[in-house]
This record gives C-alpha cells, structure tokens and sequence, in this order.
C-alpha cells in the first residue's frame, strides 16, 4: 500500500489580496478531508497541527513528524529564495508575478521547493517499512474530491502503474517564463525545448528512487538559486524529468493542470504511462566520438572492440568511431582497414606517435570536430561484461546502460571529463597519485602534512584522493573532487578538452605530466572532474610486442 506523505503550515496566505488570497482555516477543512483516508500517512508540521491530525487519525495509520516552520529557514537555500524573491528583476519580468504568493509570501518557496526534501525525511524516518512513498499536497481535496481515495480506492488501483520515479504532468506551451523560471534556461538545462511542466501535487516512488532523485534535486535547486532563476518546485520537476528519463515515468493530465484527471484515469483504468525517452540516435549518434589508439595488434583492437558490444552495444553503435593505427608492423595495416568497415571506424595511420603522442593527436583531432562528448580507450582496456562480479575494492564490473548513463551524468554535473574505473592495474583512485608527479612546491602547497617524497620507490602512505560528494544516477555511483587524470578509459567533454590538452602544450608529452597539470587546475577550481564508483575495464595486453618499441611521445 502507498504511504502518503504531507505537511501543513500556516504561511500567511490569508493576508493576501483577492485572488491569492486563501485562509489557513479553508486549508485545515481542505486537509480534514484528506485524512480520512485508509492509507498509512507520514505528516509533517507543528504541535497545533499535531493535535488536529488526531482529531481525525490513528496512531496505528499515522505517523507524526514535528516541523516547525522555522525549520525553513535553517535551510540554505532560504537565502538564496529570499534574495531572488526580493529582487524588481525577478518579480517584474512579468506582470502576475509580483503580486504572486511566490513573489510576496516569504515562506511559500521555502516550502514547496522542500517537498523533495521532505519525502526524502520521510522515507528515512517511515514507521511503516514502506515500499512506496508518494508526496500528496495537504489541499488536495480543493481539485480532486476525497471520494476518489474513500469511496473509489484510487490508490490501491494506482500501485500496478508504478515503477520508476512518477510525476503527473500537463502541456504547457511557454515563451518567456514557466512559474517564474526562465523558459529559455530550462530549456536548455532540460537539454530540448519543454512542452509538458510536472505537477507538484501527487509524485513519489519507492524508496531507491527518491533517494536518486532527491539528490538530483538538490544539485538542481542549489544551481539554479545561486544563478539567479526561480520558479517554484514545479520548473525543476520538469528540469529533472527531461533530464533523467531513466529514472522518471510520468502521467499526463489536461492542460487546466487538474489533478483529478489523473485520478478519474486511475479509477476508469485509463491511466496511461509515459516517459521522455531519451532518443540515442538522434541525440548521440553526432555528438558523441570514440577513439581507440592501438598498436601492431589487430586482435587486441578487435577483442576490444567486441568487449564493447557486449557490454552495451552504444559504444559503437551511436558513435562517430576513429581508430588512431600507432602500427610500426606495416603488414597489420589491412587488418586493421577490415575491422573498421566491419565496425564503422575511420582508420588513422600514424607512424607511432606514441601513447601520450598519440592521445594528444585525438585532443587536436576531437578539437577540429563538431562533437560534444569524446570517448578516450586504449586497445587493451577490455569491458568486462560480469554482473555480480566486483574488483578487489568491492565495486560492481558490471552496470547495465553504462554509456547512456554516463553522458547523462556529464551532462547533469557539467564535468570536463568523467573516469569509469576505480580500480586500475597499479593501484586505484583512492590514492592520490598526482602526489608523486607535482613539482616540489606544488606538493608542498597542497600537501604540507606529507610535502615529501620517499628516497625509493611508492611511499607505504601516500595521500588519499579528497573526494568530494558520493551521488548516483539510476544506480550507478559516482564521486566528484580532486579526481586525478591518467590514460585510462574516460569521456571528455569539448571545453574539458581544451583544459586538459589544448590550452598548455607539451612537445613530448608524458602521462605524469599530464597527472601534475591537470590536478593543479584541479585544485586551483579551473577542472572539474568525476569518477565511477565502478570497475567496467580491465587491462590486458595479450599481444606483446618487444620493449624497445614502447614509445611515450
């Protein structure tokens, strides 16, 4: 059974002129009718409100969480709502919005822009071991009749719907704003032009899911404050819907935005599920490039290439492909050629630029394209297509829609590059191994507890890499921080590129070089990089070749 989850606060909505103006008495009677219902409800509020529920509940169905709403401020971001809230550019950008309960009620934001928040309290705090938890406006009842929860049992009827994250959203065709929120940002945070605004009234899931969202929602609501756009819960709803089709299904209603369409489908077995696909060939096909730089050795570019396919086919089935041939074993050339008409790739000859040689022509060359994102592999960086196997330090090899989910988190987290391995073949990225490369100065700067290095060899205790939030995005874990760089296996965004290979070069460029330039723009908050709490690859070269050939750049 869905457990409900709601909260009532008086934010002085009486005080308001005609039109905007409601009681906090219209809202309790409103309120008195949605706690008739049978479900089990998580309901937030003060000590007053507290004696009212119980008027009408039972502790064995209800669970009462104090929230006084003073807890709205110790937010941070009531600030951040505050100062917009405030501010004649914001509130005269159109002519309804000055007057608007947003614009003149200092705790309306605060609090509809919390809903997330609280379901999430609420999930970590629930009585009950609920699977399912859905967020339910305490004024329901002033749109959708109580009778649709006591007499026709919506809810019961509703729970085979649900999987994912669900909202209920409505058409909605802007121009210049959605509920304050500039129409042309959200459109580009949504990443296309929106036509539908998810309600904020009835949404929820099961407790994985909100926990995913909730911190989606975080990250959205905190940078888009600190930039100066608002709107109410509603635009980044509909922000994170576009965003993350993965984890959202949706419900549409008419465009009155009513909520008891939802539910009279719900109750006539209309109910229809959508979700905002993401389209892979029409959004990554020609935005997404991979290269591969290989050496004297077809097999280990096609067992690679292989490994790809069976690990998630769009890899290299919605990408633009460029294999970067170092050969100096001129007799692999037609090899090669046949495997990339067999697999798409446009075949690159080079006379062995080297490894660091190599990776800095793929930077010039990704540079001279249109491509938004760059996958980066060497031919011995093998997929390891094994669900439930984990690698020495316990994390997953395997994850389904790795690829998907990885241009979804560049994008959510605008990222200059994003590692998807944690554990490599000397150690792992919990250790910081830009320590070793940094010029003397640097490492005594951002190291003064251990400004030294060992006389000889790896130190038994080198500094640990300062991870800086742990997130994780239909599943999949991630970290951001001082991720330090190296040449395995990642994704590089155009400007990220530029960063890294572009705006300082090197004539003969090494990986530790490298590692030292890329974690000072780290630290001096000019790089921004991730890392998968993931260990999808595995290095093998199988095919060896003679020492003497091994050539940096």
């Amino acid at each position: 059974m869905i457990t409900l989850v709601t909260g009532l606060w008086d934010i002085g909505r009486g005080s308001l002129e005609e039109g905007w103006n409601r009681s906090f008495n219209y809202y309790l009677e409103r309120f008195k009718e949605l706690l008739s219902v049978d479900n089990n409800m998580i309901i937030f509020g003060s000590r007053d409100l507290k004696k009212f529920v119980f008027k009408y509940r039972k502790e064995s169905n209800t669970q009462f969480i104090l929230r006084d709403k003073e807890w709205f401020i110790n937010n941070e971001y009531y600030p951040l709502i505050q100062k917009i809230r405030t501010n004649p550019d914001w509130f005269n950008k159109v002519g309804w919005l000055k007057e608007s309960t947003q614009a003149r009620l200092e705790f309306y934001n605060p609090l509809v822009m919390s809903k997330m928040f609280l379901l999430h309290d609420a999930k970590i705090l629930d009585k009950f071991n609920s699977s399912l938890l859905y967020w339910i406006d305490a004024g329901i009842t002033n749109t959708v009749h109580q009778g649709y929860f006591t007499h026709d049992k919506v809810l019961e009827k509703l729970e085979p719907n649900l999987n994912k994250f669900n909202f209920v959203c409505f058409p909605y065709e802007a121009n210049d704003e959605v509920h304050g929120f500039s129409f042309d940002k959200m459109c580009e945070l949504s990443k296309e032009k929106t036509n539908i605004v998810a309600r904020g009234g009835f949404f929820g899931g099961d407790k994985e899911s909100i926990t995913t969202l909730n911190n989606l929602y975080y990250d959205l609501l905190i940078d888009t404050l600190s930039n100066g756009y608002m709107g109410t819960e509603e635009s980044l709803f509909t922000i994170l819907l576009y965003r993350n089709p993965h984890l959202i299904n949706y419900f549409e209603i008419n465009s009155d935005g009513l909520l008891y369409k939802f539910f009279e489908d719900v109750k006539n077995d209309t109910l229809v599920v959508k979700n905002k696909q993401i389209k892979i060939n029409k959004s990554f096909s020609n935005k997404v490039g991979l290269y591969v730089i290989t050496f004297n050795s077809p097999n280990q570019f096609e067992t690679l290439v292989e490994s790809m396919l069976g690990y998630d086919k769009n890899f290299i089935n919605n990408t633009v492909k460029f294999l970067l041939d170092n050969s100096t074993d001129l007799s692999t050339t037609p090899k090669y050629k046949e495997l990339c008409e067999k697999y798409g790739f446009e075949h690159i000859k080079k006379d062995n630029l080297g490894i660091c040689g190599g990776r800095q022509f793929i930077a010039e060359h990704f540079n001279s394209t249109d491509l938004k994102y760059m996958w980066f592999s060497e031919d011995d960086m093998f997929f390891q297509n094994k669900p439930g196997d984990t690698c020495k330090n316990g994390f997953n090899r395997f994850t389904p829609d790795l690829f998907t989910k990885c241009i979804t988190i560049m994008d959510n987290e605008d990222f200059d590059f994003l590692k998807i391995n944690y554990t490599e073949f000397y150690g792992d990225n919990g250790t910081c191994w830009a320590w070793y490369n940094l010029p003397q100065d640097k490492r005594k700067l951002y190291f003064p507890e251990k400004p030294n290095l060992p006389e000889i060899g790896l130190d038994p205790n080198p500094p640990k890499t300062k991870f800086k939030n742990i997130k994780s995005y239909n599943g999949l874990p991630y970290v951001n921080g001082e991720i330090y760089y190296c040449n395995w296996t990642h994704i590089i965004s155009r400007e990220g590129n530029k960063k890294m290979f572009l705006d300082t070069t090197w004539t003969r460029p090494y990986e530790n070089t490298w590692m030292s330039h890329h974690y000072q723009l780290t630290k001096e908050g000019n790089l921004n990089g991730g890392l998968l709490l993931l260990t999808p690859i595995e290095h093998n070269r199988f095919d060896h070749y003679d020492k003497e050939l091994r050539k940096e750049s």
